[in-house]
């Protein structure tokens, strides 16, 4: 490192004008004999002064910095013309640092520098120059000014003002859409060779953003980067002085950027139908039950408006749109009667309030479910503390798990004892149980979501006491995914594979499903059981691979049929797969790669006769012994 920097300095030492011996010289300039009495200057105390003309010219002096010796730096040195080199001259020097930073000899007029000096402390310093008679102490030049500049030296690595950058830029924005722009400053001298010109380069954040080298600016560089997928980013950005060069210094700063959502996904209600229940006394205004389209999206762009827009019950309910929950609140619009009529039927919509026209084509930002409301008889029954209940419980719990309890009281005086049951026409399959004390709802099965992702069940509430006093609440179970099933193929796929196919040939594209819903989506990987010597299989990465041969022709007169297992695993926890068997044919193919046949007894006939010809000799066969038949019976008869 010591010698890098030498050879550094040398270098920048090399190409300095003036660098050798840098003199000021104090030259006599030619005047009359009477040089002193050259012009007379009144003084206001009355004596008169002698305006004596220079005899020096300075030069400017140069100085590299960060000087790493064990001397003291030679700076330059005064001379006056009329220094006879006897000793009876002395050399004074003031103003910047002199005397601690730069000291002179006072016999020579030597000037050295006592310490390394900083540019970027201090660019320059100026300084006055003088020669005095040793033994009167008079000047016998007058003082003049001269200047020390330092030279730079690429000593400072660019740096950034924030050690971390926060950042945001929309989802889906289009490639080269500006991020942010990030700035580094170089504390060298800009005017002076590249020590202070810096380059930008992306050490981590590829292939997602790129970064202008000149501007720093930072650029989105995928398309149709999803913020439900992912969301944040950390992107690495570094500086690098000397224009980018090996042997420049640089610094690096972080940018943690974020997607911000738009809308580009629409709401969709997660059942078909959802049935309420509602008491006939409930005075108008009284909440009858939600319902709740998910939306993908987050803050504006998941707002839901919610309407009634069909149904029997248009005049009867009313739908209020819930801003802080986002749920359609439906009410009773107007008076109900248990007697007049026990069921309504509302078409309820759900739609985005804020619908990007970018996104049209992924819409309709809308979708629609139906309300079945039930009408319950009031003649002082239990009361239920909810209209209804909602329970989510994840599928794999155990069997005999308490979800969720619902209470109810009697609104007599008697407060008589409850008893609570399950509506078993709400649970044909008996998956839940209830207690019939406390009302805790617990699991007598075990739970699938695959199979039923909601549970709409009816808890039924009597009184001890008088067991025809009873009521009855809805109770909505929502059962949570857990990853519990294996991926398979999409499809079953025929394929084949031509005798005269090539190793990489494409032969078969294949994707997969999942009964599963993870919140992050799905997300696929292939791969073959076992190395194949005849098929392989590449990972596309998009939830599909592709079957591509590994050897040069097939011959199915030898084997014409390949079983290929491939395994298919998903990428929730715990990790799921699953090992499907593609069956691959061999088939004769043109020269285009059309099939043409693909089975062995094509190539056993030609010679005899066709599959054709024989079906038809087995038909004539048949029918010619239907009529023997029919004619022995025909004699028999007769007989």
């Amino acid at each position: 490192m010591a010698l890098y920097q030498l050879l550094r300095l040398f270098l920048l030492w090399a190409c300095l004008p003036h660098f050798c011996c840098p003199e000021i010289m104090f030259r006599r300039t030619p005047v009359p004999q009477q040089r002193i009495s050259d012009a007379h200057v009144p003084r206001s105390d009355g004596k008169i002064l002698h305006r004596q003309k220079r005899g020096w010219m300075w030069n400017q002096f140069f100085l590299l910095e960060e000087y790493t010796g064990s001397d003291y730096q030679y700076v330059g040195k005064l001379h006056s013309d009329q220094d006879k080199g006897d000793g009876s001259l002395k050399y004074i020097l003031s103003g910047d640092g002199a005397g601690t930073l730069f000291i002179i000899d006072e016999k020579t007029g030597d000037i050295h520098a006592t310490r390394r000096i900083d540019r970027e402390e201090k660019a320059f310093y100026t300084l006055r120059a003088q020669a005095i008679n040793r033994r009167t102490l008079r000047p016998v030049e007058p003082e003049s000014e001269f200047v020390i500049k330092i030279h730079d030296i690429n000593d400072n690595e660019p740096t950034f003002p924030e050690e971390i950058y926060t950042a945001s830029v929309p989802e889906m924005s289009v490639v080269g859409t500006s991020v942010v722009q990030v700035a580094a400053t170089d504390a060298d001298d800009p005017s002076y060779g590249n020590s202070a010109r810096v380059i930008y380069s992306i050490l981590q954040g590829q292939p997602y953003f790129s970064v202008e080298p000149e501007t720093g600016i930072i650029r989105t560089a995928l398309p149709n980067m999803n913020r439900e997928n992912r969301e944040q980013y950390q992107v690495v950005i570094q500086a690098k002085d000397m224009g980018g060069q090996m042997g420049g210094l640089s610094g690096t700063t972080t940018v943690n950027i974020t997607l911000t959502d738009v809308n580009d996904n629409p709401p969709r209600f997660p059942q078909n139908t959802i049935h309420l229940r509602v008491l006939e006394s409930s005075p108008v205004g009284t909440a009858v039950g939600s319902v709740k389209a998910n939306d993908a999206d987050i803050g504006k762009n998941a707002e839901v408006e919610y309407r009634i827009i069909d149904g029997d019950g248009t005049d009867m309910f009313d739908i209020i749109t819930e801003k802080d929950t986002q749920e359609g609140i439906i009410t009773v619009k107007k008076p109900l009667d248990y007697e007049s009529r026990r069921l309504y039927t509302l078409k309820v919509e759900a739609e985005n309030t804020h619908v990007d026209p970018r996104f049209y084509y992924l819409g309709p930002f809308k979708d629609t479910t139906v309300v079945k409301i039930s009408i319950e008889d009031v003649d002082e029954p239990p009361v239920f503390s909810r209209s209804s209940y909602l329970f989510e419980v994840h599928e794999d719990i155990e069997v005999g798990t308490i979800i969720g309890t619902v209470m109810a009281r009697d609104p007599d005086s008697t407060a008589s004892p409850i008893r609570f049951s399950l509506d078993r026409h709400t649970d044909l399959d008996r998956i839940f149980n209830i207690h019939s004390g406390n009302g805790s709802l617990y699991t007598s099965k075990p739970l699938d979501r695959e199979l039923s992702q909601w549970h709409n069940l009816t808890v039924i509430a009597a009184e001890i006491n008088n067991p025809k006093e009873t009521t009855r609440v809805a109770v909505f179970v929502r059962i949570l995914d857990v990853n519990d099933n294996a991926p398979q193929f999409a499809v079953f796929y025929d394929t084949f594979v031509c005798e005269n196919a090539r190793p990489g040939q494409l032969i078969q594209t294949i994707s997969a499903i999942d009964k599963d819903d993870p919140l992050g989506g799905q997300k696929f990987f292939f791969s073959l059981a076992a190395v194949n010597p005849n098929f392989t299989v590449q990972d596309n990465e998009d939830n599909t691979a592709r079957i591509l041969t590994r050897k040069n022709g097939f011959n199915r007169h030898e084997i014409s049929t390949y079983l290929l297992p491939v395994v298919i695993s998903d990428n929730d926890y715990p990790i799921q797969s699953s090992t499907g068997t593609l069956t691959i044919r061999v088939c004769a193919c043109d020269s285009q790669g059309n099939m043409q046949s693909c089975s062995a007894e094509a190539l056993l006939l030609p010679a005899g006769l066709s599959t054709g010809a024989l079906i038809a000799i087995l038909l004539c066969i048949i029918i010619l012994l239907v009529l023997f038949l029919k004619r022995q019976l025909k004699k028999r008869n007769l007989a």
